[in-house]
């Protein structure tokens, strides 16, 4: 336990210190909430859209984040030379289907991307990703109604299916690795209520996969952090939104590290 601690608080300050850049192939309603939470945690953000730069922007990024939340057939053609172009460099992708089952598309443009991505990493609600690994969810547009304990088959699945990392974020987190499964019970009730959460932590994700976290784990545990610390200072979504960047930038290695609730599950 006291390991995995270190490495998440390790993380965060090889963040800092390498300040990478993370290319953000993402949905018009979060590019300023994300690209403000990369910054806040010292990471370099670019909200990248052109195939024209994409093969020149992968040589020297950190990582790529593709996010299908406001998808059409020319972002999906932009994605998967997207993910070519990373694979060609050897970075990490991290994937985010949004709404995934909630419509064919974006089930299939999921699944294309997971089995295109050499070094994956899938961050979704749990719905997401029983919806990705082909079994039946429970959801509403992009809403999960199901619990994060009932995705930790499908999470299992899609790691051997596409040798990837699964976070699962809900109001338990888990990380599903080949290694192990870690359990997160950090966050609060009122982070939902703030749309784009989720793909805050994809970012992050990327963020953090860029300095050698490829599970997706210290990104799901600062997130959880600075958002409990944020909301006992706040009276509601508005005012969240606001006082987690404000937490994420003074995040310290210690305060992270006393408020972690996590456990290894297997």
């Amino acid at each position: 336990m006291n390991m995995l601690i270190e490495q998440i608080t390790q993380a965060l300050t090889a963040l800092r210190e390498q300040k990478p850049l993370v290319v953000n192939i993402t949905n018009y309603v979060v590019m300023n909430n994300t690209a403000n939470a990369l910054l806040a945690i010292g990471a370099s953000p670019i909200m990248a859209h052109s195939k024209q730069e994409m093969a020149e922007m992968m040589s020297f990024a950190g990582a790529l984040v593709v996010n299908i939340g406001t998808l059409d057939s020319a972002w999906a053609e932009r994605m998967t030379y997207a993910v070519e172009q990373a694979n060609l460099h050897n970075k990490v992708v991290v994937l985010d289907p949004v709404g995934c089952g909630a419509c064919q598309l974006r089930t299939n443009t999921s699944r294309q991307i997971a089995q295109l991505a050499n070094k994956l990493i899938i961050r979704g609600n749990a719905s997401e990703i029983i919806a990705l690994a082909g079994e039946q969810p429970q959801s509403k547009g992009v809403d999960a109604l199901d619990s994060s304990d009932a995705a930790l088959s499908a999470a299992s699945f899609l790691v051997n299916e596409y040798g990837a990392s699964v976070v699962i974020s809900g109001e338990t987190d888990y990380i599903v690795t080949k290694l192990q499964t870690v359990k997160l019970n950090n966050g609060h009730s009122m982070m939902p209520c703030v749309t784009g959460m989720g793909c805050t932590l994809s970012a992050l994700t990327g963020a953090f996969a860029a300095v050698g976290d490829d599970s997706g784990l210290a990104a799901t545990a600062v997130l959880g952090v600075v958002g409990e610390i944020a909301a006992e200072q706040t009276r509601g979504p508005g005012s969240l939104q606001m006082t987690l960047l404000d937490e994420l930038y003074q995040l310290d290695e210690n305060t992270l590290a006393q408020r972690l609730k996590l456990n290894i599950v297997e």
